[in-house]
Order: structure tokens, then C-alpha cells, then sequence
């Protein structure tokens, strides 16, 4: 008898656990900074934290559906070109171990950071997953 009454809860509990994860499944991928903040600051070495949502980390090389490893954009005016594989140089920093943070040196004065996901050939994906683009000062 107790089994019976709590069916009907059991049902719309699973319905709804359903619905949650068709919903967090739907949600646009997005790649955030944990740290630092916008607008704060900071001392050099800074420690920067990479946070992703919607998708999975994989190492450069590795070719999953839905995953991506993280590039780090420096003191950039302008994105990229989000049609070709992403540049390795001072500005444009490679994680493609699937690391998840760094610590970074930077002159004192003020810096932007941006986040943008690689696909397993560093490229963009073709709808790109970009941060917004926070600014630090290095005191």
C-alpha cells in the first residue's frame, strides 16, 4: 500500500530529473574565469582559473564530440580569426594538456584576459565558445 502511494511521487520526481538534465544538456557551452575577477587586483605571478560549462576538457589530439581544451588570449585589441586553427605565441596561450589553470607573469599595468575553447587542432569550434574579456591590474 505505501509502495502505491508513493508511486505517483516517484514518477513526477523522475520527470523532473529528466526535464533538469534535457534542460543543463540544451544550456549553450560557455568558458568563464573562476579567477581572477574582472576589475580586480592582482600581484604578479597571477593565478588564472579556467571554468567551463556545457562541454568536457580534452587534451589537444584527442578528437571527442563536445569537448575542448583551453586557449588564453592576452593583451588582444581584436579575437582572433575564429576560422583558423588559434596562434601559439605571447599572446595566445595553449593548454592543450586539458590543464584547467596557470600561473602567469605580468608586468605591472593594467591586462586583458580571454578564454576561447579548441577543438583536439586548437581550432575554434564552429559555433566558438569565448569568454567575455575581463581586465586586471598587475600592481
Amino acid at each position: 500500500m505505501l509502495i502505491a502511494k508513493l508511486k505517483p511521487q516517484l514518477i513526477g520526481l523522475s520527470l523532473a530529473s529528466a526535464l533538469l538534465s534535457s534542460a543543463v544538456l540544451a544550456a549553450e557551452p560557455s568558458v568563464y574565469f573562476i579567477e581572477p575577477s574582472d576589475g580586480a587586483v592582482v600581484s604578479s605571478p597571477v593565478t588564472v582559473k579556467f571554468g567551463l560549462s556545457g562541454m568536457g576538457v580534452a587534451p589537444a589530439g584527442v578528437e571527442r564530440d563536445n569537448t575542448g581544451h583551453h586557449h588564453l588570449l592576452i593583451d588582444l585589441d581584436e579575437a582572433p580569426d575564429l576560422s583558423k586553427p588559434i596562434a601559439a605565441d605571447a599572446h595566445h596561450k595553449h593548454f592543450g594538456g586539458g590543464q584547467t589553470e596557470t600561473t602567469l607573469e605580468l608586468a605591472p599595468g593594467e591586462h586583458t584576459l580571454q578564454l576561447l575553447l579548441g577543438d583536439y587542432l586548437h581550432r575554434p569550434h564552429k559555433t566558438p565558445v569565448m569568454s567575455d574579456k575581463i581586465t586586471i591590474t598587475v600592481k
